[in-house]
């Protein structure tokens, strides 16, 4: 990295273009670092999710009440275990979503001194590569293999409107209004306000349960014909944003829209492709959200056919026979190297076919090779424009200075807990009576809110009790996470503030289905499954203290 550092900073000293590697959080050459599922943070470089999230999901699968009545945990096994985190209909991956992306949000710039400064989901696209669910490709993508987007995409734009803080208002009601009338079930929305209200055909269903910042659950609602509405509001009652869902009527038609280049359109280079959307529709032109008509195509000889996507149960690729997935789907048609006009009709029993007539245009070609750029006239999409220079953040808690710690075990690695330095830890011996710690602040402080990072977050849950100048201000077990909890506190001006361990810490890997590769016993220990060995053992990697200013 050193070496690769001084080829940049001699050819491109200017590109801001910056060198890093996952698991070198410890090591000063990186000027990054990153981890794969696990959250780390640090006051002194980026510290960012390369993959925060590996659930699976179809996009044909809406939920558990819609065609093919896909429970979140049905699909194959995944080496002879359960894999329903790798074969989540549409809602529950949307959900997982929300709930993995607050876990990295909530420790963002503005949180503190520490902070995770981003996250990237694995894929945006579905993609032939390594899986884990029932198909025979990765289906953890905001959009499926052609791009057609899932609620997962809705999802991640309310979430991710902003550089850091939201900075636009959203709402989005997962999936759609099309049901039985004796279903029954929860409504899902997701949001950027602090609440949000229900409407079924303009009656209050009242508010929804909030999780994880963005995510509002409406439980047991019944379904009733019309239109389902969300309101999102702020703790003064003032509309942000809303959604609305209609219910949709039965499948009247087929419409097909190209999606070419908007100025050449398709090039007649032998090689240009010519996407196609397919939409089964009602009497009102509306999409028919659970409708999986088989559509068959028909088109002239001069151009290539190549729609589908493979799958386990069906192999679609080169077939002119395709259903939609709920309402829509997208085709290809590659060009020929003659210009010319390309006819295609989408056809299906008992519903109006669609036809569609576009020109392939003519390339000039010296030598076997041409000018013509394909993708020079794509549109593009610069409104976002540059980094701002400013803080995109506002500051939504204060940390406090640790300047001293002491220990009846392993006194001399205090300091271990609490030195930006991911790759480290405090321990005691093991016994009961030594597992305590005490951390003094560089002033006495209203301390609201405990962060911390104790080893093996995965899977152990440590029964706690804090003392804030020997006031007990928090008594209970630590949960499982991708790395840190926050710990709300009782209120107190104190200076120093004891963490000990109350009994036996207890193992259960809350994420035991979420694995990157299997176990190997070089594995760091930080990593291993069993990280604590000792039931009387406390283990911090990093702790934090806080003034909790504002919520959002």
């Amino acid at each position: 990295m050193r070496e690769m550092k001084n080829i940049r900073n001699i050819f491109d000293p200017f590109g801001e273009r910056a060198i890093g590697s996952r698991e070198m959080l410890d090591r000063k050459e990186a000027e990054y670092g990153g981890e794969m599922l696990n959250i780390n943070k640090s006051a002194q470089k980026l510290l960012w999710a390369n993959e925060y999230l590996r659930d699976e999901g179809f996009r044909k699968y809406w939920d558990e009440f819609s065609p093919a009545f896909d429970k979140d945990d049905s699909g194959l096994l995944y080496r002879d275990q359960h894999a329903e985190d790798y074969n989540h209909n549409q809602d529950c991956h949307a959900i997982e979503d929300i709930l993995c992306w607050y876990d990295y949000y909530r420790e963002r710039p503005g949180t503190g001194k520490r902070v995770n400064s981003g996250r990237v989901n694995i894929v945006f696209s579905d993609s032939n590569t390594h899986h884990r669910g029932e198909s025979n490709y990765r289906t953890n993508g905001e959009v499926d293999a052609m791009r057609m987007p899932k609620d997962g995409f809705w999802t991640h734009q309310v979430m991710r409107d902003g550089w850091v803080d939201n900075e636009k208002p959203r709402t989005h009601i997962m999936g759609y209004w099309n049901y039985a009338e004796t279903v029954l079930k929860n409504i899902n929305v997701v949001s950027t306000a602090n609440k949000v209200e229900l409407f079924v055909n303009g009656i209050s269903q009242s508010f929804g349960k909030q999780n994880s910042n963005f995510l509002f659950t409406f439980e047991n609602i019944l379904w009733k014909s019309g239109t389902i509405k969300a309101i999102g509001c702020d703790e003064k009652g003032t509309v942000l944003s809303e959604d609305s869902k209609t219910t949709v009527k039965d499948p009247a038609s087929v419409k097909l829209k190209l999606k070419t280049q908007p100025i050449k359109g398709i090039l007649a280079d032998g090689a240009d492709v010519a996407p196609i959307d397919v939409e089964v529709l009602d009497k009102n032109g509306r999409r028919c959200p659970i409708s999986d008509d088989m559509i068959s195509f028909a088109i002239d000889i001069l151009a290539t056919w190549l729609k589908d996507i493979a799958q386990v149960r069906k192999n679609y690729i080169l077939s002119k026979n395709i259903s939609v997935e709920n309402g829509n789907n997208r085709v290809m048609l590659q060009s020929s190297t003659k210009a010319r006009k390309i006819k295609i009709m989408a056809t299906t029993k008992g519903l109006k076919s669609a036809k569609l007539t576009f020109k392939s245009h003519h390339v000039k070609v010296q030598n076997g090779l041409s000018k013509l750029l394909p993708g020079i006239n794509l549109a593009y999409n610069l409104e976002r424009a540059a980094t701002p220079k400013s803080p995109s953040y506002t500051i939504k808690r204060n940390p406090f200075t640790i300047i001293n710690s002491s220990s009846p075990s392993n006194a001399n690695d205090t300091y271990k807990s609490y030195d930006d330095n991911e790759l480290t830890e405090w321990r005691n011996d093991g016994k009961s009576n030594t597992a305590s710690i005490t951390y003094t602040l560089s002033k006495r402080s209203i301390v609201n809110e405990c962060v911390i990072k104790l080893t093996g977050w995965r899977t152990k849950s440590y029964p706690i009790r804090i003392l804030a100048d020997g006031k007990e201000v928090y008594k209970g077990n630590t949960a499982q996470s991708l790395g840190y909890i926050t710990i709300p506190l009782e209120p107190v001006l104190a200076q120093n503030i004891k963490i000990e361990l109350i009994g036996a810490n207890t193992e259960k890997d809350g994420f035991s289905k979420i694995v990157e590769v299997e176990a190997t016993k070089d594995l760091h220990l930080f990593k291993e499954k069993t990280a604590v060995d000792a039931k009387g053992q406390l283990r911090i990697v990093e702790i934090e203290f806080y003034e909790k200013q504002n919520e959002k």
